[in-house]
């Protein structure tokens, strides 16, 4: 992420962060991510991973669209590159993502909020997605929704995969 991006990005985090009446410490504990990384961060230092933003925005009580919407770049860490495309302004919250894997990547992704679902369509090369231990296989045109609440995982085999990820949060969080 270049810094122009990670200057907005900690500046929309602390803005978020202080408006709910968070600590620097409460929320790094709260979010498992050292309170010299958040406040970095916070900075417009560092390198976030994607994890470190999903768990921050599940203790801000947002989704992870809302904390990366300020920036218009792709967020990204080891063969993984996702970019806010659209949000929805209705209710249920509605996300959409654009999303490219490397060849031979795994990711795995922590559970979501509560009542989240998740629906994965490949637009390009294959993919493996879903819940932990109930992923399936996908190609091109094909798509897989699931409980994003659970764990679940994105791997990819010898090719690129380029994907749409909506994301759909059925319970109504603070949406600052």
């Amino acid at each position: 992420m270049d810094q122009l991006s990670l200057e907005t990005l900690g500046r929309h985090l602390q803005s978020l962060r202080v408006a709910r009446g968070w600590s620097l410490s409460g929320l790094a504990a709260a979010a498992g991510v050292a309170k010299s990384n958040l406040s970095r961060l916070e900075q417009g230092n560092g390198n976030p991973t994607l994890d470190t933003i999903w768990r921050l925005a599940v203790q801000l009580n947002v989704p992870f669209g809302n904390l990366v919407a300020p920036i218009r770049v792709p967020v990204g860490e080891e063969g993984v590159q996702v970019r806010l495309v659209d949000q929805g302004g209705d209710n249920p919250r509605v996300d959409a993502y654009w999303m490219s894997c490397a060849p031979n990547t795994t990711r795995m992704a922590e559970g979501h909020t509560p009542g989240t679902v998740e629906s994965v369509t490949v637009i390009s090369g294959q993919l493996e997605v879903g819940v932990t231990g109930q992923s399936q296989h996908l190609r091109a045109g094909q798509s897989h929704t699931f409980d994003a609440e659970q764990p679940h995982l994105y791997r990819t085999r010898e090719a690129w995969a380029t994907l749409l990820v909506t994301i759909v949060y059925q319970k109504d969080g603070d949406e600052s």
